[in-house]
């Protein structure tokens, strides 16, 4: 029986997740629920409408083509009873606005490496490859690990961006598989980590332990959120922990508002208003404190 994977994207020329040109596999669902999350969509582990209501004309097409009832219109506009609705996407297909959107699409693993497999003259110039993010890739594991193996059958360099917020089997069954980890470092505080991710840190940081004791082939994702990650006392942290384990580089990620409008289109409250990005002084004094502890830091990618 062929393996499928819930898919929300699949980005071509993505220069942000690994090294060289790569094409990124984002797998919907996610343990974690960080409250700067820019890809609100993949936190869920099954399909969901993206609805924008900015566009909707009140045509009425969604309402008419809707085969469960689950839209009426309301004050002019579509309204949805997520309850009833069965995310089958004939309000997609029938919307003239491109308003509905259905986020998540079940694909086999041959599907998708076949898509990723379009872009390898890329990947052999560049250096690059294909990564496998989410959400949390390790989530769908059995997916991930066919699909790992495929990429490195057909000789692609393969990366996988991770939380760390799995067991670590799961990492014992991708490690041969994997020639780089992405692996998120938010919050040491583990109090101040469950409140804004919603997990306990514990778990993440004893597996990346094991990771790195298992290989250097590491890239520290660090996010950079104003006045929730990048007070003086986390980085001073964060700087202690790291200096304990094995890893390649350290990126800096600022904070950015990507993740406000495609809450708005899950009908989610934004829980970071007010939040500004980092200005680019900060991020090079981060930058700064991060090397001078012997790391190599970069800010981005």
């Amino acid at each position: 029986m062929a393996v499928s994977g819930l898919i929300f994207n699949i980005q071509k020329f993505s220069l942000h997740d690994g090294p060289g040109i790569r094409t990124t596999v984002f797998l919907k669902g996610c343990p974690l629920d960080c409250w700067w999350c820019h890809n609100v969509e993949s936190q869920g582990s099954g399909k969901e409408p993206l609805l924008r209501l900015d566009r909707c004309s009140g045509c009425g097409s969604c309402v008419v083509s809707c085969p469960q009832g689950a839209i009426t219109l309301v004050d002019g506009k579509a309204a949805t009873d997520l309850g009833t609705c069965v995310r089958c996407g004939e309000c997609q297909v029938h919307c003239p606005e491109n308003g509905r959107n259905i986020c998540g699409q079940e694909l086999s693993v041959a599907e998708v490496v076949a898509e990723v497999l379009k872009d390898q003259v890329f990947y052999e110039r560049s250096g690059g490859g294909v990564t496998f993010s989410g959400g949390e890739a390790l989530a769908q594991l059995d997916f991930l690990v066919e699909a790992l193996a495929e990429c490195k059958g057909a000789g692609l360099h393969t990366v996988v961006d991770t939380s760390g917020a799995v067991s670590w089997t799961s990492f014992e069954r991708v490690l041969p598989l994997t020639d780089l980890f992405l692996y998120d470092l938010k919050l040491m505080d583990d109090a101040a980590h469950r409140s804004y991710t919603g997990v306990s840190n514990r778990g993440l940081l004893e597996n990346l332990r094991k990771l790195s004791a298992a290989t250097d082939a590491i890239w520290i994702r660090f996010p950079v959120i104003p006045s929730v990650n990048d007070g003086a006392e986390n980085i001073r942290q964060s700087i202690e922990f790291l200096q304990t384990i094995r890893f390649r580089q350290l990126n800096l990620l600022p904070y950015h508002e990507l993740g406000k409008g495609k809450a708005a289109q899950l009908g989610r409250a934004y829980r970071m208003e007010g939040v500004t990005p980092p200005s680019a002084e900060g991020l090079e004094e981060l930058r700064a404190q991060f090397a001078a502890a012997g790391m190599t830091a970069v800010t981005g990618g």
